[in-house]
């Protein structure tokens, strides 16, 4: 008995021994046929080192005066930002006039297809998740995550909220409860009707869409940086299509287009929330609600976001992001303790079931048939701001998520963060919908003179409104902070090569233009500049989108089929050894029983139905385990 255990485990031990080099041998086979890429700062975590040169993040870059810069990436990203801030300042009226016509040309013209684009993210991230290659795992095989799952989650709640959130939380659904989606026909202000579809619009704005856009972008970094060593910048995600020519002209304008899209996606939700902080003032002190004021505000809130970016990762945004994550739960169950709980939650289920039965007309309605531009204004003007968001927040994501397969990747950032927002928009927005359809508060006349009141409005109809106030005061301004922090650390990289570690100047330099872009596009124009650089950005880098869904598909395929010459390779060594080990085994217990006699050939029959009867189990069991592998 001790002999055949020993025996047993002997085996196994050679078994798994030849797996593993055969693995390997496998891989690195496999990795050396595969088309060469050049590695840089991230090493992956398997051996996929190849035998091109390498070229390191910001090998090329200028250095000096507290600058490390990759010179063409940094030289036209400026350029055009000081040309578009000098007409702007210079010629506010004609710039005003310039942006309301663009906006209204732009999203009449172009806004089907940002909207097609929308659905082909959806449609893209959903096909990646559940097909071939959702169990490809970020940073090769080996990789382990760096957070757990809560805690993972948990950052990604935390890329989710933001400046949109408290802004429009209760001015989107008041909005549309009054003027209500043509998509969902005449009906009438403020009616049951209207409750639900408002709530169903704003739902399709904040859900699935935006975090599928966020979700690719993510998948592509992370994959091209940790299981193919090349930069966290969006020129890496190219180089199947591309190759080399990353590091040339065409990776250079891609990142240009990068840096123009974050910085306006950030001065539009920097805009945004300075406006509320100018109107929590006007409620609570009366200070008034104007452009100089508000500029006034910019200033000062960039001064502090200076302060934590020269404070660092940890000492700054990252102590003010765990403030103000603590500070939105609280003020998020305040209003669901203190506003219409069972309203609330009865809603919060009811408009999630509403939202799913009408998603695919919402998401393909593109007012053909009306002579309106209702989704200038809203939907397109959304689906643009998340196309210029997507860098910022698809880095940060990128960066917590080595160690989880495709599939973990995309579902946890498409439906986490989506029903926060949900739950987010219901509390805030069916508390202001509740008092409005009940007549203890106007919040619809307080978000047709100016949307940034509309929480306070909210706020007001509650206890403790001015401890509230304050608190929305707080939370919008250090968003607007760690956002600003946030911010100037991913345009670093774009604007570095890739490097991980940027000098400090370059940084406050950095936090200092988004807040400067900010200004500007206030003084040109308020809302309507904001939403329309959004607009003007998230147009051209909408297409760079979707051309990287085709690269991702690329690179994956690729590891794929790295992945798939690996698993034959040990699936047949694993044969050999379970055929050459049953073989020996049955033979040496037949030999055990006849040793004494010889048997005649039915027995030696006997003895091959045997052995291939407990070969095919063994392929049986074989086949199940690579099943679940």
């Amino acid at each position: 008995m001790k002999d055949e255990k020993k025996r047993e485990l002997a085996s196994r031990k050679e078994l798994a021994r030849k797996l593993k080099k055969a693995e390997k041998e496998a891989r690195l086979k496999a990795i050396k046929n595969r088309k060469p890429f050049k590695g840089l700062q991230i090493r992956p975590t398997v051996s996929l080192f190849d035998e091109a040169d390498r070229q390191e993040p910001g090998e090329n870059n200028w250095e000096g005066y507290g600058f490390d810069i990759h010179p063409q990436v940094t030289f036209f990203s400026v350029v055009l930002l000081i040309i578009f801030i000098a007409a702007t300042l210079l010629f506010p009226t004609q710039a005003e006039n310039i942006f309301n016509s663009a906006l209204s040309g732009i999203t009449k013209n172009a806004g089907w297809f940002l909207i097609a684009a929308a659905n082909i993210f959806v449609v893209a991230a959903v096909i990646f998740a559940f097909g071939r290659y959702g169990n490809l795992k970020i940073g090769g095989v080996e990789a382990q995550p760096e957070f757990t799952k809560p805690a993972w989650y948990a950052m990604l709640l935390s890329a989710g909220m933001g400046i949109g959130l408290l802004f429009w939380s209760v001015a989107e659904p008041i909005s549309h409860l009054n003027t209500p989606s043509p998509m969902f026909g005449e009906i009438g202000a403020q009616s049951p009707e209207a409750v639900q579809s408002a709530m169903a619009t704003t739902f399709f704005h904040w859900g699935i869409h935006p975090w599928a856009i966020y979700s690719l972008v993510g998948l592509g970094l992370a994959f091209f940086a940790y299981n193919r060593g090349l930069p966290l910048t969006i020129r890496s995600v190219f180089y199947p299509i591309i190759g080399n020519k990353i590091y040339g002209f065409w990776g250079n304008l891609i990142d240009v287009l990068s840096v123009l899209a974050t910085l306006t996606g950030l001065a539009t939700s920097l805009g945004l929330g300075v406006s509320q902080v100018n109107a929590g003032l006007n409620h609570l002190f009366g200070i008034s609600i104007s452009t100089p004021i508000q500029v006034g505000l910019i200033i000062g809130i960039t001064a502090l976001a200076t302060i934590s970016v020269v404070m660092g990762l940890d000492g700054g945004v990252k102590r003010l992001s765990e403030i103000n994550m603590v500070l939105a739960g609280v003020f998020l169950l305040f209003i669901l303790f203190v506003g219409p709980t069972v309203y609330i939650m009865s809603g919060f289920t009811q408009n999630i079931g509403y939202y799913i039965s009408n998603l695919i007309e919402m998401s393909l309605w593109t007012e053909t048939f009306r002579d309106t531009n209702w989704q200038g204004g809203w939907t397109v003007f959304y689906w643009a701001w998340w196309i210029s968001w997507s860098p910022f927040v698809g880095m940060f994501i990128a960066r917590i998520s080595k160690g989880r397969t495709v599939r973990e990747f995309i579902l946890g950032v498409m439906l986490i963060p989506s029903l926060l927002s949900f739950f987010w928009m219901s509390v805030f927005g069916g508390t202001a919908i509740f008092q409005q359809i009940n007549g203890l508060a106007d919040i619809v006349s307080a978000v047709e003179i100016d949307a940034s009141i509309a929480l306070f409005s909210m706020v007001d109809s509650l206890p403790l409104s001015s401890i509230t106030s304050v608190v929305g005061i707080i939370l919008v301004t250090v968003f607007f902070v760690t956002s600003s922090d946030s911010g100037s650390l991913v345009v670093d990289h774009l604007t570095s090569g890739g490097k991980l570690d940027s000098p400090v100047p370059q940084r406050v330099f950095w936090a200092v233009m988004e807040g400067v872009v900010a200004a500007t596009l206030l003084i040109g124009g308020g809302l309507t500049a904001l939403q329309t650089a959004s607009v003007i950005t998230g147009l051209p880098f909408a297409i760079i989108l979707l051309i990287m869904i085709y690269s991702l598909n690329e690179g994956l395929k690729q590891e794929y089929e790295v992945e798939e010459i690996v698993r034959k390779k040990v699936r047949e060594v694993r044969e050999d050894l379970i055929i050459n080990e049953i073989i020996n085994t049955v033979v040496h217990d037949h030999a055990l029983i006849n040793k004494d006699s010889t048997e005649n050939a039915e027995k030696n029959n006997k003895v091959d139905k045997e052995v291939v009867n407990e070969i095919k189990k063994k392929e049986k069991s074989a086949e199940k385990e690579d099943k679940n592998n």
